[in-house]
């Protein structure tokens, strides 16, 4: 019998799992992510399962909540973004200030218009001049021109630029985007090119350990959709892995419970994501998946993701008192389960007078040893004394001045992590979970406590107690989550702004949760949706929530690893599109690659329009690893009323859907060759 392995890789746990060919789950094995160095956790969860059933691997597929992560919490490699035809109100409005430095922001002449005419001319000698300043300082370059969806001759003139004089990745805006707008498919380029480096590390990982253990099956990713890609695709187009994670999850969660109408959930370390399913099917976001703070534009499973997960941090917010998230931290109970002798340093801080810096160690999160030597003297000190394990911040604040400034600089770059009194630690204390070091748990809530008193004027504690400050986390978590399902819920009809639906969330969260105050209301939530949650916590959250929202809860039997079961239940999925507009009347144009082509007839434009659409599909879902694919073709018109024609025609996208299933054996060639090379 042939198996599919299943790998996920989280925040917190990296899962694998067997699946069959009648689609059953036949082994499963949870190990710690081992963020230095992801190797080493996805082995040991590999090494979990049945060593004779991975004699017989026919097809390898990879989930990841990593590139969610990182877009969440604002990490990513240093990459420098290349904008043809911008100005600053858009550049101000794409939000990239935030993420690139001014130095590596480059707006050059070039560009093109609506009607894919050029603009004017590619500034050449300023693009090759930044592009030599740049090329030793960054990771990956990105690239957006104006109306690049219409014309893409200066994307690629840009991109050939870098790759002739760099070598280096290049993340191209019309290669990610079909749609208009500029700053958000700028910023899309650039959160792309910052992914690049992570996924190529998790590839290369995955692909090492498959080597050694002989398994020669091909390897695919799950992109935010659901559908499968080859390595090669995920390489050059990491954004679309941005929700693998969370879509894996949906597919998992759906085909582990069965049902067709359903709030799917995922909790993680580090986010929560919801999903609605009706009929069976996730609905797919239009205007590209939000997450965290960003919207880039990638067609994705419509998932309501929020920083809210087991590892979130427990901090006091000025404005609204004990807030949960959305920064991860890593649980002392975890942490002591894999470096026991934090265990004395705790009893010291308990005994000792309580300060901000209790209950923080310091461990190393990423490997980009480029980004290291640019933060400095200090953060590369910092990063040599992290070398063998967490180091006590406090200890470190006293030894050198340096070394706690570079392991602060290591922090903001996200090539560190804090540790920290978190919901999982609750968790544990209160006897929700077992599985994690209980003492840790129960010190790290003591400690927390007395600085939640002392240093920031919360209501004491008793002493020693460790059960009541865990039941306030506990209690605000589930408060959390249940306004999140309501919140999610609002945001996925698509009629309310953001601070609408926060407002109203807030209301409806009162009337459902406590029934006595609806008065003359009668207010239900989902009740034909059940809540079907999966992930490492659910179990120790989703019943109380479940109880509060009057819901029907599932827990589906090998949900903890949902993800990984629904790598590998997809199918290769690739669309194209080709946008035809009518600038004016009588005059079609259609608008592909670097030529737009003109027509008198919408017939004749719709015809052209149809066949290399389809054909790029059917090229794009090949390239990504599909066999026995099949072409669905269909069109969005943009029509307005007007006084000599009720149905007057603006523009319309004509779409190919392509799908088909994974070609194993000619992905393994293609894997066979990658290596060689």
């Amino acid at each position: 019998m042939a198996y599919r392995l299943g790998i996920d890789t989280g925040g917190t746990y990296t899962d694998a799992v067997l699946v069959d060919e009648k689609q059953q789950v036949v082994a499963s094995f949870k190990s710690l992510t081992t963020r230095e160095d992801l190797s080493i956790g996805i082995d040991r969860a590999i090494a979990g399962l049945d060593s004779q059933m991975l004699l017989d691997i026919e097809l390898c597929s990879l989930s990841t909540t990593l590139t969610t992560n990182s877009v969440v919490e604002g990490r990513g490699a240093k990459v420098a973004v290349l904008l043809a035809g911008y100005n600053a109100r858009q550049l101000d409005k794409s939000g990239l200030r935030t993420i690139v430095s001014e130095a590596a922001t480059v707006m050059i002449n070039g560009g093109h218009d609506a009607d894919g005419q050029q603009s004017q001319p590619l500034d050449e000698m300023t693009a090759r001049q930044s592009i030599m300043r740049l090329k030793d300082s960054v990771s990956a370059f990105a690239i957006s021109s104006m109306f690049a969806t219409r014309n893409n001759a200066h994307e690629l003139k840009l991109r050939s630029l870098v790759e002739e004089l760099t070598g280096k990745p290049v993340a191209c805006g019309h290669e990610l985007a079909s749609s208009l707008g500029a700053p958000q498919r700028a910023l899309t380029a650039v959160l792309n090119a910052r992914m690049i480096p992570y996924i190529a590390q998790l590839l290369n990982c995955v692909q090492k350990i498959l080597a050694t253990r002989q398994i020669v099956a091909p390897l695919m990713i799950v992109k935010g959709d659901g559908s499968l890609i080859n390595t090669a695709t995920a390489l050059v187009q990491p954004v679309t892995t941005v929700l693998s994670g969370p879509a894996a999850s949906v597919v998992g969660a759906c085909a582990l419970s069965g049902v067709k109408n359903a709030l799917v959930v995922d909790m993680g370390g580090t986010t929560t994501d919801i999903a609605i399913v009706t009929n069976g099917q996730p609905q797919l976001s239009s205007n590209g998946a939000k997450v965290g703070d960003w919207q880039p534009m990638v067609e994705a499973v419509k998932v309501f993701c929020t920083g809210l997960g087991g590892d979130s941090e427990v901090r006091i917010s000025p404005a609204k008192g004990l807030e949960i998230g959305p920064r991860r931290v890593i649980p002392l109970c975890l942490l002591a389960q894999q470096y026991p002798d934090i265990i004395t340093k705790l009893k010291a801080q308990l005994a000792s007078y309580p300060n901000a810096r209790n209950n923080k160690f310091v461990l190393r999160l990423g490997t980009d040893e480029l980004l290291v030597k640019q933060l400095g003297e200090e953060a590369v000190y910092a990063w040599q004394q992290l070398e063998n394990g967490p180091l006590e911040l406090e200890w470190a604040s006293e030894q050198s001045r340096n070394l706690g400034r570079g392991l602060a600089k290591l922090q903001r770059a996200g090539l560190a992590i804090y540790s920290g009194f978190t919901p999982t630690d609750a968790a544990q204390v209160l006897g929700k979970s077992d599985h994690l070091h209980s003492e840790a748990a129960i010190l790290a809530a003591k400690i927390w406590s007395r600085q939640m008193s002392s240093l920031y004027g919360l209501p004491a504690f008793k002493k020693d107690d460790a059960t009541q400050p865990s039941q306030q986390v506990y209690d605000l978590v589930i408060g959390k989550i249940s306004a999140t399902l309501i919140e999610a819920s609002l945001n996925q009809l698509g009629v309310l702004a953001q601070a609408q639906a926060s407002k109203l969330t807030a209301l409806l969260s009162e009337l459902i949760i406590n029934p006595q105050q609806q008065g003359l209301f009668s207010i239900a939530f989902a009740s034909d949706y059940p809540i079907v949650a999966v992930g490492a916590p659910a179990s120790s959250y989703y019943p109380t929530v479940a109880t509060q929202l009057n819901q029907q809860l599932i827990l589906p039997r090998h949900g903890e690893v949902a993800n990984a079961v629904g790598a590998v239940m997809g199918s290769v999925v690739q669309r194209a599109h080709i946008t035809i507009s009518q600038p004016s009347f009588g005059l079609f144009r259609l608008y592909h690659q670097q030529q737009p082509q003109s027509f008198d007839t919408f017939a004749a434009a719709l015809s052209c329009a149809q066949a290399l659409v389809g054909e790029s599909a059917l090229k794009l879902a090949k390239a990504a690893g599909a066999v026995s694919v099949e072409i669905v073709l269909s069109r969005t018109d943009n029509q307005i009323a007007h006084e000599f024609d009720p149905k007057l025609f603006i523009d319309c996208q004509v779409t190919a859907t392509a799908t088909g299933r994974a070609d194993c054996l000619n992905l393994q060639l293609q894997n066979d060759l990658q290596q060689e090379a």
